[in-house]
């Protein structure tokens, strides 16, 4: 199987490939369609569930191998509470339970408020989850999937899909996140020897 097929072709070539696979994917088309009726506002399916089965589909794995989550992404600046978010994972916990593997939900408005504390440094408030996706610690991770009012796939990808088609791990240094870069491409690595990490 060549793995790297879509490797360097055109952005429009990539995105086609990329789309029809998590299509074609029952995790990913699941969790879709149920973020779809929260009707949250800017959210966004992102990161490992969707790099994660590009790779597998790309190699022969099944559905699922490695994907220990799936990150839903949305943005509310009109209630920053733990409380309000809380709610949102609530009322979504039931309709994801069908799903294998968990659904971590995160209001991208108040990630600044929790951020440092957490993992000890300043994280400056986003305006959008896109901005969110934008300083994911390695730029091939940088990848976020909707469904539109019109009922098609939209995507987000600040750093287009070659990095993901060339099993290439690039770390983003827009914020001080080499700990995290090397931390997630030392759990890839196994599950998909493919890899080719880019040190920070």
């Amino acid at each position: 199987m060549d793995h790297l097929r879509f490797s360097g072709l055109p952005f429009e070539r990539q995105r086609e490939a990329l789309l029809a696979i998590l299509r074609a994917d029952p995790l990913v088309r699941a969790a879709l369609e149920v973020a779809r009726g929260l009707e949250l506002p800017d959210w966004w399916i992102v990161s490992g569930a969707l790099y994660n089965t590009v790779w597998n589909a790309l190699t022969g794995r099944v559905s699922g191998h490695g994907v220990k989550d799936v990150d839903l992404f949305y943005f509310d600046a009109a209630d920053l509470s733990w409380e309000a978010e809380d709610a949102v994972i609530r009322r979504a916990a039931p309709l994801f339970s069908e799903l294998p593997v968990p659904v971590e939900i995160r209001n991208q408005a108040r990630v600044h408020l929790w951020y440092e504390g957490h993992f000890g440094r300043p994280y400056p408030p986003l305006g959008s989850s896109c901005e969110g996706i934008d300083r994911f610690a390695c730029t091939t991770h940088a990848v976020g999937v909707r469904i539109d009012g019109d009922g098609a796939l939209g995507l987000y990808a600040p750093f287009g899909l070659d990095e993901i088609f060339s099993f290439r791990l690039v770390p983003n240094r827009v914020l001080d996140n080499r700990a995290t870069h090397e931390r997630k491409a030392a759990r890839a690595l196994p599950l998909w020897p493919e890899l080719t990490v880019v040190p920070w």
